[in-house]
């Protein structure tokens, strides 16, 4: 059986990941010699750039290759539910943005520092910790509609009209600060960014104030039509400036996004052109953020302590005071008393589909298998197309030791969403708990590729080939995967 992989690629392709101490300080070197940093920063070969201006499908291909090499080198989440949160939200919002394109490519950094960001080619990123800053989800919507502001407006490719050669260099730059930005948590990682800041900004890692205030007032539209708050803008520049002024350490966001009192300001003016009315916040992104906030203490008796101690002094949200208290006794191996702390969520509201999931993981972790799938099943009959309750149930098949069904089920699932790595991930690990070779290396070898690790591809492809002799179909299949494979190698210089 093969031995299983870790998702986080930088354990298995150590030359991806440059050292992350050094990684910003590098951007500098590449206005020097834009190429020679190249096994560094491991930013694939983006081509000429310099001749002509940079059309949208070629953004996108630039953003495609930039994103894997981000994959490459920043852990993840995995978690459904907050990448189905965030997926759902953007949803709502894009319809009303002034995107061309109204398709997005997602990519949440497990990071609990605060941080976003846009990169040509629809790509937006997230760290987890966004959720946890952000109060309200209208104050999280208000800086996600200014990263689609600053798409839609194609500011990278408006300033390449000023500065022809500059694509490879910034694209490098902003590769290298935001991998610095979420594998570092250290004051040393803020000193490195804050002591290159004239390197990031020649890198597009900072926009113009006048990019910043179309973005601004762009988002700020995108969030009206969208039925959101618009004041939540000028609410969370507000936090930003307060933590900018008694950290001694300020979020990630605002050494590209810098916030001074006039934008708050002038976002409060903006705002003010409405009525500001009573806005119900969105329980489910309390939910999301809580799971996030469990996941930043050091254990989970501590997040068991903050919650009960939360619940016991009016917490702003004791739903979601009291899901976080079920999450970190489940975590805590408590099970009797995470049943007990979520019974009043289940009896107030038995509908909705994280609690249940959370019913689920409750049994699961306490290995009573056949429960906790009868529950995800229950509800997958219900909701056949939910995200979190097909990962879910998948995961829990695997841990019962239902292998097959569980990869058959990943196995049409991939093909649905074939840009999840975490599908492909969750495949590769069930086929080799079931004995299916072939499978393994096909999963694996789309879950490398989607990362960007073609050399590893390539020896997965090449581990299938030699299964498949009698099958002319799958050979086919596996030869012109391969084909493509090699070709990316060889434009992105492997």
């Amino acid at each position: 059986m093969p031995m299983p992989f870790q998702r986080c690629i930088s354990t298995l392709h150590q030359r991806l990941l440059a050292p992350v101490g050094l990684a910003f300080l590098l951007v500098s070197g590449l206005f020097a010699n834009p190429y020679a940093s190249h096994a560094e920063v491991e930013l694939p070969n983006l081509g000429d750039t310099s001749s002509i201006m940079i059309s949208p499908a070629q953004e996108k291909m630039l953003g495609q290759r930039w994103l894997r090499a981000y994959r490459s080198q920043v852990p993840t989440t995995s978690d459904p539910l907050i990448i189905d949160y965030l997926e759902q939200l953007f949803n709502r919002l894009i319809p009303h943005s002034q995107l061309d394109e109204k398709r997005i490519d997602l990519v949440v950094a497990e990071n609990n520092t605060l941080n976003a960001f846009a990169v040509p080619g629809n790509i937006i990123g997230v760290h987890t910790g966004l959720l946890m800053y952000a109060k309200t989800e209208n104050q999280l919507a208000a800086v996600l509609t200014h990263e689609l502001g600053h798409l839609s407006q194609r500011h990278y490719a408006r300033r390449l009209e000023q500065q022809k050669n500059m694509m490879m260099p910034m694209l490098a730059g902003m590769l290298a600060g935001l991998v610095l930005a979420a594998n570092s948590n250290s004051d040393a990682g803020v000193a490195a960014i804050m002591g290159t800041q004239a390197a990031a900004q020649q890198a597009s890692l900072a926009f113009s104030r006048q990019n910043e205030q179309e973005a601004d007032r762009i988002g700020m539209q995108t969030i009206v039509e969208a039925g959101l708050d618009p004041y939540a803008a000028a609410d969370m520049f507000e936090q930003m400036v307060r933590a900018n002024r008694l950290n001694r350490r300020p979020p990630e966001y605002l050494l590209t996004h810098p916030v001074s009192e006039t934008r708050v300001a002038d976002a409060r003016n903006r705002a003010m052109q409405y009525v500001r009315k009573p806005v119900e916040d969105n329980l489910e992104f309390q939910l999301v953020r809580t799971r996030v906030r469990v996941g930043a203490e050091e254990t989970p008796q501590i997040a068991a302590r903050m919650f009960k101690s939360e619940l016991e002094k009016e917490s702003d949200n004791p739903d979601a005071s009291r899901y976080g208290l079920v999450l970190a006794l489940t975590e805590a191996s408590q099970f009797d008393a995470a049943r007990d702390a979520l019974a009043p969520l289940l009896e107030k509201d038995p509908t909705r589909i994280t609690y249940q999931i959370m019913r689920s993981d409750i049994e699961i972790a306490a290995e009573r298998y056949k429960a906790g799938l009868e529950i995800l099943e229950t509800q997958l009959k219900q909701y056949p197309d939910s995200y979190p309750l097909i990962i879910r149930h998948a995961e829990a098949l695997m841990k019962a030791g239902i292998y097959q069904q569980c990869a058959d089920i990943l196995e049409r699932y991939s093909r649905k969403r074939s840009k999840d790595d975490y599908v492909w991930y969750l495949l590769a690990e069930v086929n080799g708990l079931a004995g299916n070779i072939l499978g393994v290396h096909e999963a694996r070898a789309e879950y490398f590729i989607l990362n960007g690790v073609y050399d590893r591809a390539q020896i997965q492809l090449r581990n299938a080939l030699k299964l498949t002799q009698g099958n002319t179909y799958r050979t086919a299949l596996i030869e012109e995967r391969l084909k493509y494979v090699e070709a990316q190698m060889q434009v992105e210089g492997f």
